[in-house]
Order: structure tokens, then C-alpha cells, then sequence
């Protein structure tokens, strides 16, 4: 099966608006972007749609094959974020390094063309029971090296998390990600 590495691979619209420009701090060797939400729903059913769900909630614009029903979590230690591209095929995305289920899960790699990259990172998706809900953040790390500097992408890889994010919300309150105010 022939992949294409589409164009709008983890969207990286340097023109979008972010839905929470969170980027905590951005320099040469790398930067942090936060984004965080509060869901209308029990930690465990916010837990189990973010990580059981994963192929519906995520943008299919942010995949390589273009259909994200492709991904899957497996949350246990060296598990894997992984896209399915059928017939033995396959990326890993990001890696399982730590899970406390329904508290947090934190994923290390170079999301998207961040694997392309001389660069690494640790995604935490934290669970907390807050009035109205349960929180949910998302904290990216990412350092390393790009001749033009982490910095210049801070803000697109913001918006892709962001919006992903988002989508689960979405997802979780109305059965449609499709409905995520991007702002």
C-alpha cells in the first residue's frame, strides 16, 4: 500500500489561529506548549474516550494516512501511539513511557514531522476531578535541534494540540468532535 505524506501531515498552518496559545516558552533548542479543558464528564469516561477513542476524536488531518480511525493507544509502559497503515505497516507516533490510568499518560517522541526531526519530547495528558467535570491538560516538551530554530513552530504544533484537545471534548459532550469550537 503506498503512503502519501500529505501535505497537511499534523497540519502545521503557520497562518491559523491557536485555540489556546499556551506556548509557555519557546527558544532555538525547543519549547513547551499547554493546553487544558474541563470536560462535562467523569474522569473514567473522559479517561477511557481519550485513549479508547482516540481514532475518532483526532483530526484524520493530522495523520499520514489521512484516516484516523487508524490510531491507537496502547496505555501501558512502551506501549505505543501508533497508526495502522494495514499489511505490516505502520508508524509509531509517540511511545507509552508512563501511565497511572485515569490519572496521566505521558508519551515520548517527535509527534507528526516532529519524527523527522533531530528533536524529542514528553506529551502528559493529565485527568483531574474538578467541579464541573474533569480537567484535562495536555503539556508538550519538545528540544532538540531544527536549522531554523524549535521556536518557529512553537505555535503550529500549539494549535495541533490544541485542537486535538478540543476535539475530545467535543467528542465526549456531544458524540461529535466535528463540533469542536476551534475559537
Amino acid at each position: 500500500m503506498k503512503i502519501l505524506l500529505r501535505s497537511s501531515l499534523f497540519v502545521f498552518a503557520l497562518s491559523a489561529t491557536c485555540v489556546s496559545a499556551e506556548v509557555t516558552d519557546a527558544a532555538v533548542g525547543g519549547f513547551t506548549t499547554v493546553n487544558e479543558v474541563t470536560v462535562d464528564a467523569s474522569r473514567d469516561v473522559t479517561w477511557k474516550a481519550a485513549i479508547d477513542d482516540i481514532g475518532v476524536w483526532w483530526s484524520s488531518d493530522h495523520t499520514i494516512s489521512g484516516d484516523a480511525s487508524r490510531l491507537s493507544i496502547t496505555p501501558v509502559a512502551q506501549g505505543c501511539f501508533c497508526e495502522n497503515f494495514g499489511s505490516g505497516a505502520g508508524v509509531v507516533h509517540l511511545t507509552v513511557t508512563m501511565v497511572n490510568p485515569g490519572v496521566v499518560i505521558r508519551l515520548t517522541g517527535g509527534l507528526g514531522p516532529l519524527g523527522l526531526m533531530g528533536v524529542n519530547g514528553n506529551m502528559t495528558w493529565e485527568f483531574e476531578d474538578v467541579e464541573g467535570g474533569t480537567k484535562v491538560k495536555f503539556t508538550y516538551a519538545v528540544g532538540g535541534y531544527r536549522p531554523d530554530g524549535l521556536d518557529t513552530i512553537a505555535g503550529p504544533v500549539d494549535f495541533v494540540i490544541g485542537e486535538a484537545l478540543t476535539r475530545l471534548k467535543a467528542h465526549i459532550e456531544t458524540g461529535d468532535p466535528g463540533n469542536a469550537d476551534l475559537g
